[in-house]
C-alpha cells in the first residue's frame, strides 16, 4: 500500500526536489548581494557587467528599443554592438515589472537575472537527462547543475550581469528541444519514398517538436550570435548519424525532417529579426547566418540523396563518396566563392585557433588540464563514464539522441580547450553525462542493493529465477569399490547480492557526492569572495571625480543613436586608458573611452597599446590628436603587473622593456632561475612617465645594476645568462657599459638593469638614465592610496590611479631646466621639471587662473638664472608664448 502511495505522489516529489535544487542554486548565487549592494546600487563584478547594466538602463529608458550602435564608447567612431538584445530585454522587462526606475534599483534587479537563469537551468537539465535516460538520471543531473562550479558558477553570480549564463541556458534548451525532436521522429517512423506513411497524424508531433526546437535555437541566437556553434554541432551530428544509419541499413528520413523544419524556422526567424551588421561575419548578426543555415539544410538533403542512391551498394561507397564530394565542394568554394569559403571553412579554422593577443584576454586563453581538473575534478571522471555508458548502450541499436549528446559534448570540449570561456557551456555536458553514468550504475546494481538491504528475505528484492544445478560426484566407499552418488550442487541463493555490484554502486555514490559536495563548497567560497571583489574604491573614486569635474562630452547617455546619421558634437572628446577600464569610464564617469573591453581601440597605429608603450612623446601625442583624446587615466596595474598586455598588443617585444635573464639561485650555485629586469626603455614608456614620474623630468637617484651577460645562443641556454653584476651609480655604470661593449668577447655584452617591480617595489621610480619631461600632460587628480602602504614621510609615495589632462601647453623661451612646485589633491608635493629643447620649454601647468585640485604653488623658475614666469590657464589651453 505504501509503495502504491509513493508511486502516486512521485511526480510531486520530483517537482519538490527540483524546486529545492533551484532554491539552492538561487541561494548560492545570491550570497554576494550581502556585500555588493550599496546605497549607490551594486558594485558589479568584473568589467563587462558594467556595460551590460548600461544597456539595461538605456533599454529601460527607451523600452523596447535596443541600441545596435554605441556612441558612449570607442571615441571618435563609436562602436557596434555585436550581441543580441534578449538578455538585456529580459532584464529591462523585469525592471519595468518591478518598478525599478533609478540607477540603484535597476542595478539590483538586473543583478538577480543571472541567478534566476542559473535556477532555470535546474529543470531544463532534469528534462534533458530524463529524455536521455530516466527520471533518476534527471534528478541527479538537476542536483549536479545546481552545484557545479567555477566559470559557470561565477558567471551566474549576483552582480555578474552578463549574457554568459543566458548562452548556457538557451543553448541547453535548444539541446533539449532537438533531442525531443529526434525522439519524436524515431517513435513515429515514416518514409519520403512511401507516401502512404506521410500522414498528418504521423508527422504532426515531429514537425511541431522540430519547430519548437527551431524557436529554441532562435532564443539562443537572439541572445548571442555564438549560437552558430550549435549549428556546427548539428552539422557534425547529422554527418555522423547518416553514416551510422547507412551502415546499419536504417533510413535517415527523420534527420531530413528535423533539420529542414528546425533550420527552416531559424531562417525565417533570423530574416524577420533582420541583419543589423554588414558583411558575412558569423560573430555578428549578418546574412552569413542564413547562408550557413541554408547550407546545413542543403547538406542534409545531399546526404540523404546520396544515401538513397547508394543503398544496396558496398558500405564503403558512402564515406568515400562523401569525402570526394566534400573535397570538391571545398575546392569549388575556395576558387569560385572565396567569401563563402571564408565564411564556412576559414571561420571554423580560426575559431579553434589562438592568436598571441588572446593570451592577454583571460576568457580567450586556452584551457589546461590543471584548470579543467580545478573546475570539474571528479566530474570529469564521471562524465567520461557517462560517455562510455552511452557508447555501450548504443553498440547494437543506435539512439540518435545519444549520438547528438556525444557530439555536442565533444565539440564543446574542443571549444573549451581552445578558449576557456566555453567552460560555462561545458558545465551542462559534465552534469548531464555524470548523471548518465551514476544513473546507469544505479540501474545495473539496484537489485543487488535491494537484496542486501532486504536482509536475505528474498522475494521482492530479487527478480532472478532460482537456479538449481546438479552434478555427479564419486563417493568413496569401502576398500575395493566406489559407489556412484548423485548430489545436488549448492545453488546460489536468489536473495544473495552481488557484492561487487554493491561496491561499484557505493564507489560511484561516494565519488558523485564528493564531486557535488566539493563543487558546492567551492561555489559558496567563490560567492563569499565575490562579496568584496567588485570595482576597487580607487577606480570608483577617480571616475566619480571625473564625472563631476570634467566637461560634459555633449552626448546623451540614454539616447539611442543611428550609426548612419550620428555625429559627435564639437565639445566631445575621448578618454585614453587601457581597455580593461573602458566600461567603467562609460558607466561611472559617463565619459567616452577611446577603447573598451571588447578589445576595440586597442591594436593598430592609433590604439591604446601603442600609445601606452610609446617612448616618444611626439608620436604618442599624434595618436591622441588622431582620436580626439583629452584625458589619460593610468593605474598601477597597467604600470606593472599588466604591462605585458599593451606590449603584447603593440607587438613590440617585451624583452625590449622587461627582459628575462638566467641568474644563479644563490652565490656559487650551479642552478639558475629566470628573473625579469627593467631596462631604460621601460622608464621611457608613456605609462611609466605619466604614472611613475607625473610627466616630470627624472634623473637616476640611486645605484643601478651593471650586468655582464652572454647571449642565449652562445651560452646554449633558453635565455641570456648573467655572468657578473655590480651595483654602481648611474654615471659610473653607463661608462662601464660603454667600456665593456667596446671590446666585449663575441656573444657577450654589458647593460644597465633594474629589478622588476615584483622583486623590489620602488625600482619603478628609479630610472637607469634621465627620463625627459612630458610637455603636454598635467596631473589633475589622483587617488589617495599609496601603493607602498604607510611608509612615512621619507618613503616612496605612488598613487593607484591618476588622471592627466592632455593640453597644448604654453611656450617659454629659455635654456636649461625650468621648475614649478606642485601640490596634488591628496596633499602630495612634487616639482615638475623640464629641460629646454631648442631653447624652448612647453609647460602644462598654469600658475594662475586654474581652479583645479592639483595646483602650482609658485611660479615657473629657470634653475640657476632666477628668471620666473607666471602662466595663466588661458596660456595653457591656447598654446600662448609667454616671453
Amino acid at each position: 500500500m505504501a509503495q502504491m502511495d509513493l508511486k502516486k505522489y512521485q511526480p510531486y516529489i520530483i517537482i519538490g526536489i527540483i524546486i529545492l535544487f533551484a532554491l539552492l542554486t538561487l541561494w548560492t548565487r545570491g550570497i554576494p548581494s550581502e556585500g555588493l549592494v550599496t546605497a549607490e546600487g551594486v558594485n558589479l563584478l568584473g568589467n563587462d557587467p558594467w556595460y551590460k547594466v548600461r544597456q539595461v538602463e538605456q533599454t529601460v529608458a527607451n523600452y523596447p528599443g535596443y541600441a545596435w550602435f554605441e556612441a558612449m564608447t570607442l571615441y571618435p567612431t563609436g562602436d557596434v554592438i555585436y550581441w543580441g538584445p534578449l538578455f538585456v530585454q529580459i532584464a529591462a522587462a523585469l525592471c519595468l515589472l518591478t518598478g525599478a526606475a533609478t540607477r540603484p534599483e535597476i542595478m539590483v534587479v538586473a543583478s538577480w537575472v543571472p541567478p534566476l537563469m542559473a535556477a532555470a537551468m535546474v529543470p531544463v537539465t532534469y528534462l534533458l537527462a530524463r529524455k536521455i535516460a530516466d527520471w533518476k538520471t534527471g534528478l541527479i543531473a538537476a542536483g549536479l547543475i545546481a552545484v557545479i562550479g567555477s566559470n559557470y558558477a561565477y558567471r551566474s553570480l549576483f552582480g555578474f550581469v552578463d549574457h554568459h549564463i543566458a548562452e548556457t541556458l538557451f543553448s541547453t534548451i535548444f539541446a533539449l528541444a532537438y533531442v525531443a525532436a529526434l525522439l519524436a521522429t524515431r517513435d513515429r517512423p515514416f518514409s519520403f519514398a512511401d507516401r502512404s506513411s506521410l500522414k498528418t497524424e504521423t508527422l504532426k508531433i515531429p514537425v511541431l517538436v522540430s519547430a519548437l526546437a527551431g524557436i529554441a535555437y532562435l532564443l539562443g541566437y537572439f541572445n548571442m550570435p555564438t549560437m552558430i556553434l550549435f549549428a556546427l554541432i548539428v552539422t557534425a551530428f547529422t554527418l555522423v548519424q547518416f553514416l551510422i544509419d547507412f551502415f546499419k541499413d536504417r533510413p535517415s528520413d527523420y534527420l531530413v525532417l528535423v533539420n529542414v523544419v528546425v533550420f527552416g524556422v531559424v531562417i525565417v526567424g533570423a530574416a524577420a529579426f533582420g541583419f543589423p551588421h554588414p558583411g558575412l561575419d558569423l560573430s555578428r548578426y549578418t546574412v552569413g547566418h542564413v547562408i550557413v543555415y541554408a547550407a546545413l539544410i542543403a547538406g542534409t538533403l545531399a546526404l540523404y540523396a546520396l544515401s538513397v542512391f547508394l543503398k544496396g551498394r558496398p558500405k564503403y561507397y558512402y564515406p568515400a563518396a562523401l569525402a570526394a564530394v566534400a573535397a570538391l565542394a571545398v575546392a569549388v568554394l575556395y576558387i569560385a566563392l572565396p567569401e563563402v569559403y571564408s565564411l564556412l571553412i576559414a571561420s571554423l579554422i580560426s575559431f579553434f585557433g589562438e592568436a598571441a593577443v588572446t593570451t592577454t584576454v583571460q576568457e580567450a586563453r586556452a584551457w589546461s588540464f590543471a584548470a579543467a581538473w580545478a573546475t570539474f575534478h571528479w566530474g570529469l571522471i564521471l562524465a567520461a563514464g557517462g560517455a562510455a555508458v552511452l557508447l555501450w548502450q548504443n553498440r547494437e541499436r543506435v539512439n540518435p539522441a545519444h549520438v547528438f549528446v556525444l557530439i555536442w559534448t565533444a565539440i564543446i570540449l574542443a571549444s573549451t580547450a581552445a578558449h576557456v570561456r566555453y567552460e560555462y557551456y561545458l558545465a551542462a555536458n559534465i552534469a548531464l553525462l555524470a548523471a548518465v553514468f551514476a544513473g546507469a550504475v544505479i540501474d545495473a546494481t539496484w537489485k543487488d542493493v535491494a537484496r542486501l538491504l532486504g536482509g536475505g528475505s528474498g522475494g521482492r528484492a530479487s527478480s532472478a529465477p532460482e537456479i538449481a544445478e546438479s552434478q555427479e560426484t564419486p563417493k568413496k566407499g569401502k576398500k575395493g569399490g566406489k559407489a556412484p552418488e548423485t548430489r545436488k550442487a549448492k545453488a546460489p541463493r536468489r536473495d544473495q547480492p552481488d557484492y561487487f555490484k554493491v561496491g561499484a554502486l557505493a564507489a560511484v555514490v561516494v565519488v558523485t557526492l564528493i564531486f557535488a559536495g566539493t563543487s558546492l563548497m567551492g561555489n559558496i567560497a567563490l560567492a563569499n569572495g565575490a562579496k568584496y571583489s567588485g570595482m576597487n574604491q580607487e577606480w570608483m573614486g577617480a571616475l566619480e571625480w571625473m564625472g563631476e569635474n570634467t566637461p560634459d562630452p555633449g552626448v546623451d547617455y540614454y539616447a539611442i543613436y543611428d550609426r548612419n546619421t550620428f555625429t559627435y558634437p564639437e565639445e566631445s572628446y575621448g578618454v585614453m586608458s587601457w581597455w580593461d577600464f573602458g566600461h567603467w569610464i562609460t558607466f561611472i564617469a559617463k565619459r567616452i573611452p577611446n577603447n573598451n573591453p571588447f578589445q576595440h581601440g586597442v591594436a593598430g597605429p592609433n590604439g591604446s597599446a601603442v600609445y601606452l608603450v610609446s617612448t616618444d612623446e611626439a608620436a604618442a601625442n599624434r595618436i591622441l590628436d588622431n582620436i580626439g583624446t583629452r584625458y589619460v587615466i593610468t593605474d598601477i596595474e597597467v604600470d606593472t603587473g599588466k604591462f605585458h598586455a599593451p606590449v603584447t598588443w603593440a607587438d613590440v617585444g617585451q624583452e625590449r622593456f622587461q627582459p628575462y635573464f638566467l641568474l644563479p639561485v644563490s652565490a656559487g650555485s650551479s642552478e639558475y632561475q629566470a628573473v625579469p629586469f627593467n631596462t631604460q626603455e621601460y622608464y621611457l614608456t608613456m605609462v611609466s612617465r605619466l604614472h611613475n614620474f607625473d610627466g616630470s623630468m627624472t634623473d637616476p637617484t640611486s645605484q643601478v645594476i651593471y650586468a655582464e651577460y652572454r647571449d642565449a645562443g652562445t651560452a646554449n641556454t633558453s635565455l641570456p645568462v648573467i655572468t657578473r653584476t655590480q651595483q654602481m651609480n648611474a654615471t659610473e655604470g653607463a661608462a662601464a657599459v660603454e667600456a665593456y661593449n667596446r671590446n666585449a668577447p663575441a656573444g657577450s655584452h654589458a647593460t644597465l638593469l633594474n629589478m622588476y617591480y615584483q622583486f623590489r617595489g620602488d625600482s619603478i621610480l628609479q630610472p637607469l638614465e634621465r627620463v625627459p619631461a612630458l610637455q603636454h600632460y598635467r596631473l589633475v587628480h589622483e587617488t589617495p592610496q599609496n601603493v607602498y602602504g604607510n611608509v612615512g614621510e621619507d618613503g616612496p609615495d605612488l598613487k593607484a590611479v591618476k588622471i592627466f589632462e592632455y593640453v597644448p601647453g604654453a611656450a617659454i623661451r629659455g635654456e636649461g631646466i625650468i621648475e614649478v612646485p606642485i601640490v596634488t589633491n591628496t596633499g602630495r608635493t612634487f616639482t615638475y621639471r623640464q629641460e629646454s629643447v631648442n631653447g624652448t620649454f612647453i609647460v602644462p601647468y598654469a600658475t594662475s587662473g586654474w581652479s583645479g585640485e592639483v595646483k602650482a604653488t609658485g611660479q615657473y623658475r629657470i634653475a640657476g638664472t632666477g628668471q620666473t614666469f607666471d602662466v595663466t590657464e588661458e596660456d595653457i589651453l591656447q598654446g600662448h608664448t609667454i616671453n
